[in-house]
């Protein structure tokens, strides 16, 4: 049996594991093998990401999805893919006008700017292939969305209930799922529903009246998938991980139960730049052969996706480190999942400024407090945007002093979107005066074509991650950025009277 997996350009295929189904790709042409995709396939995944604001919905692939859909096949689309079988998609959050992407209009239901990063339960309310005989049960599942209004007369099956919506506490129970009339398509929200229920995969098994060999055969056959995935860096990138890995790192992890080694990129306030460089970082590190995980700290996982799509890495529990009630698992915990992986890197990305929270009576709410309980090296970022070069000079220095001050390690500063030469040299030897930093590095203020150059905007993934990936090739020393990250030990928080010791 062969289940397609919608592989385009702005597609998360690594994200998760989709149960394991998937057996061959669908790329934008509609063909699998040189075949057209409702010839061959028996049912379709179409993933997350940011298909429509990539604007890789083509009309041949959308063709092929409607004629599976008149064929009764099953398809699920899931976030991003979602979108893809929906009437329409607003993904102009910070546009002061609507900026309409049109979806196949397979599911009656429109999506608007709403935005959620919570491990959700959703209650089963309908049937249809994927919810036959389970109406009522609760699944679980997480959200990952920036668009997640949902508006229109579709057929509710699931509904989720979420803590935050747009950055705010505010618990409410939301439509994360609907189907066309006949039940043989199905839209949701819920990231991992695959992964975390099995008895959904067991439907789709059923639906397609699989036998237990025909079954075992979609596994192996996934198996094969998987490693044709992780063949390329992004999608359609021309890139490929080197298979010349780096011995030393290899040796670290050579029946280890320890953590890798790890970094964090963390920075003097929102916008430096912080997402662009852990995705350069990463994805320019995959590229070298090594296996690098990406977390974020706090709970705006939509941060580290751009890293997962040139990765193909998986969004895992531990992605989110907690701080205060924000995100998804403890410190100690994600360290502990980290052992349990044979990454050769991991890579922190910060939450707005590193002090940003430090004096919330919460412990811990700031990215300081999270490196300094856990000894994790710290990379400063800088952005020159705002101020200039020289008042970006002058907030890392204080910055950085406080952070050695209270004992984290900055190996490394990094001054963004650098427009001048000249003066970066000049505050480069004013940074290297006032710390104990040694490397001081530039990246050059980066153009990107269209608007999208955070996940806060109508990001368009593959340019993003590209530019990014580009950018710390050329720019920065990858060996000596290897040989700041060290393992990480955690050895507890500071109270409360030890923090404002520091202010």
């Amino acid at each position: 049996m062969k289940i397609g997996l919608v592989y385009v350009k702005g597609a998360v295929p690594g994200f998760e594991d989709f149960g394991f189904l998937p057996t061959h790709l669908l790329k934008g042409n509609g063909m699998v093998k040189g075949e057209k995709a409702h010839k061959v396939l028996d049912g379709l995944i179409i993933p997350g990401g940011s298909i429509m604001e990539s604007g890789s919905l083509t009309g041949e692939l959308g063709e092929e999805i409607h004629r599976m859909n008149q064929e009764g096949k099953f398809i699920l689309g899931i976030c991003s893919g979602f979108q893809v079988l929906a009437q329409k998609t607003d993904i102009g959050r910070r546009s002061p006008c609507p900026i309409i992407k049109e979806g196949l209009g397979i599911l009656d239901v429109s999506f608007s700017p709403l935005i959620s990063n919570d491990q959700v339960e959703a209650t089963i309310v309908d049937e249809s292939f994927l919810t036959r005989g389970l109406r009522g049960e609760t699944i679980s599942g997480f959200h990952c969305h920036t668009y997640g209004q949902l508006e229109g007369e579709g057929p509710t099956i699931l509904k989720s209930k979420i803590k935050r919506v747009n950055y705010s506490d505010s618990p409410q129970e939301v439509v994360a799922g609907v189907k066309n009339l006949e039940g043989n398509v199905v839209g949701t929200m819920l990231h991992g529903c695959l992964d975390e229920n099995p008895a959904l995969v067991e439907n789709i098994l059923e639906f397609l009246g699989a036998s237990e060999k025909q079954v075992q055969g979609i596994y192996n056959d996934n198996k094969e998938l998987l490693k044709k995935i992780k063949q390329e860096v992004g999608i359609e990138t021309g890139l490929k991980p080197s298979e010349n890995v780096n011995k030393t790192m290899n040796k670290f992890r050579e029946g280890a139960d320890r953590i890798p080694p790890t970094l964090m990129i963390a920075s003097t306030g929102s916008d430096s730049g912080k997402t662009f460089i852990s995705t350069g970082l990463a994805g320019a590190l995959y590229k070298k052969g090594l296996k690098v995980a990406i977390l974020k700290v706090g709970p705006d996982i939509r941060d580290i996706v751009p890293a997962l799509y040139l990765t193909k890495g998986k969004m895992e529990k531990y992605s989110s480190i907690k701080i205060g009630h924000l995100g998804w698992m403890e410190l100690t915990l994600a360290l502990e999942n980290l052992k349990k992986n044979q990454f050769d890197l991991v890579i922190i990305e910060g939450v707005m400024g590193v002090f940003t929270g430090i004096l919330n009576e919460k412990i811990p709410y700031s990215g300081a407090e999270i490196a300094l309980a856990a000894n994790i090296p710290v990379i400063m970022v800088s952005g020159c945007n705002k101020g200039g070069i020289e008042t970006a000079a002058v907030d890392v220095v204080s910055q950085v002093k406080l952070l050695e001050k209270m004992g984290i390690k900055v190996p490394g500063i990094i001054l963004n979107r650098v427009y001048n030469q000249d003066i970066f040299h000049h505050v480069k030897k004013y940074i290297k005066k006032e710390t104990r930093t040694r490397q001081v590095m530039a990246l050059p203020k980066v153009k990107m074509k269209q608007r999208g150059t955070t996940p806060e905007v109508e990001i368009k993934l593959e340019e993003f991650c590209i530019s990014a990936l580009k950018t710390a090739e050329e720019h920065l020393d990858l060996n000596k950025i290897l040989m700041m990250a060290h393992e990480p030990e955690f050895s507890g928080y500071l109270t409360r009277e030890d923090i404002e010791n520091f202010f």
